[in-house]
């Protein structure tokens, strides 16, 4: 109860769900929204210049307990983020998303047609809600006409986080990013686990709880993960790891030992948890 970056508070005053939990001078029941953008940054403080911890998509819950000028100060439904997304960006309405966008990304048409106009992208794991179905396309609510194919149910999901990562691979590195268009380390694990039906938080200290140990290097197989302080990357096999790295600024495929060697020259020292999620 005590890591602030999930913890529904600011200023005093505290979601309601914390009452009894967590002393406050104020409680307030979180009112839900849906995510009516194709991405949200979400900030660590009410301001357009303030560093993005994080991104909601496109569909996503965001219970909002607060607006502060042009932002709303809520958080994710989906792993717990706690932070402030620009207002405009939100719909307030209940929302039941029962398709998720199943392509590394795609767009959205203002007519069920790929001749009218486009908008997006719109990454992996997006939710849609849909209102009605035209042939190949379906209408979310909310939002544009999706082409079917790059939807699939909730439940239906992958069976690999490794293959996931790396239809990442080349996207750009973006601090606080989970989209396609540019992720960090956390998000593209955390982006990887999700679309195989795996609950997982947002930051990389955090994910060093999923799972279970390995008991290091020599044990390492397919879909662990090895963390450093302050970064994760997934191993594609024994040897080699993908990771979202700010040295190359991109999605990439390393050996293990090489990036163990570089990054404890660089000052970053070994790696500190071995994990294996599923």
């Amino acid at each position: 109860m005590s890591d602030p970056r999930t913890l529904l508070i600011r200023d005093g005053l505290a979601a309601a769900a914390l009452e009894g939990d967590l002393q406050a001078a104020r409680y307030r029941v979180a009112r839900p929204h849906v995510v009516a953008a194709p991405v949200t940054p979400l900030r660590k403080s009410p301001d357009p210049a303030a560093e993005q911890v994080s991104q909601l998509l496109f569909g996503e819950r965001f219970d909002v307990l607060d607006f502060v000028g042009d932002f709303a100060f809520g958080q994710s439904a989906r792993d717990g983020y706690v932070g402030y997304a620009h207002r405009d960006l939100l719909d307030e309405r209940v929302s039941a998303p029962h398709l998720r966008v199943t392509a590394i990304r795609t767009y959205a048409f203002t007519e069920p047609s790929i001749k009218s106009l486009a908008y997006g992208l719109y990454s992996l794991n997006s939710l849609v809600e849909e209102e009605v179905r035209d042939g190949r396309f379906v209408k979310a609510v909310g939002g544009g006409w999706f082409v079917s194919d790059h939807l699939r149910p909730v439940g239906e999901v992958e069976n690999d986080p490794v293959a996931v990562a790396e239809r990442f691979l080349g996207a750009p590195y973006f601090w606080g990013g989970v989209e396609s268009l540019g992720l960090d380390c956390s998000g593209l694990v955390q982006q990887s686990l999700r679309a195989c039906g795996l609950a997982c938080p947002r930051d990389s200290d955090q994910q060093q709880a999923l799972g279970v140990a390995v008991e290091g290097r020599e044990q390492v197989k397919r879909g662990d993960l090895v963390f450093w302080r302050g970064h994760v990357a997934m191993m594609r096999d024994d040897l080699t790891m993908i990771h979202a790295n700010a040295r190359q600024m991109a999605v990439t495929i390393e050996p293990l030992d090489e990036a163990i060697v570089r990054i404890a020259a660089g000052g970053g020292g070994y790696p500190v948890a071995w994990r294996r999620p599923i």
